[in-house]
């Protein structure tokens, strides 16, 4: 029995999603139905927006929402069509999940992600993502600390020389204010302020 097959009885509505306009999500529709899914015109939505936007602020994935119910099934081709990120897809499947839909992901191997097997996997999927962002931040964080023990410059850089902001500090300290320092360097009043509390 295939995955189209070993679905839930009801309806099958599909989804897809481009970033931009001269993409197109036809190629998610093909790879569904190559893999059993037949999906009438009326049960397949698309969004031309970015991953970065939340599955619940998509315009026609909330169609979807909409009008998918209980006992129904929504195919994806791929994870990220579902959520900008791991907790925004956890979030998404979590509601599907409550309304009785099941959701099948061909990347994932065509396994109901709202059932006992589908849960695991989601599980491990959420344990990695947590794993890699950690992993990030240890790597930026060491990075970081390696480029500060070698005297790099961190941050933005200055958009005075060093002899400049020796000069602005001299002049700050004689009584000049922060708005002529400004004009007279052709820097905003910001980037004055922090030349002098650099030297504080």
């Amino acid at each position: 029995m295939n995955a189209a097959s070993a679905i839930a009885a009801g309806r099958t509505f599909g989804y897809g999603r481009v970033s931009t306009a001269d993409q197109t999500a036809e190629n998610q529709r093909r790879e569904l139905e190559q893999a059993g899914f037949r999906l009438q015109p009326r049960r397949w939505f698309t969004d031309t927006i970015s991953g970065k936007v939340p599955a619940s602020q998509r315009p026609e994935f909330s169609k979807l929402l909409d009008r998918i119910e209980e006992g129904d099934s929504l195919v994806v081709s791929k994870l990220d069509r579902l959520g900008r990120d791991s907790i925004d897809v956890e979030q998404t499947l979590r509601h599907l999940e409550e309304r009785g839909v099941s959701v099948i992901v061909l990347q994932l191997g065509k396994t109901d992600l709202t059932s006992s097997t589908g849960r695991l996997i989601r599980k491990v999927l959420g344990a990695v993502a947590d794993m890699e962002r950690d992993l990030l931040i240890e790597r930026t964080q060491a990075g970081l600390a390696r480029a500060k023990a070698e005297g790099k410059q961190l941050g933005r850089r200055w958009k005075t020389t060093k002899e400049q902001r020796e000069e602005i500090r001299r002049r700050y300290g004689m009584g000049e204010t922060v708005s002529a320092l400004a004009r007279a360097f052709q820097i905003s009043r910001g980037s004055v302020l922090n030349v002098v509390r650099q030297a504080a």
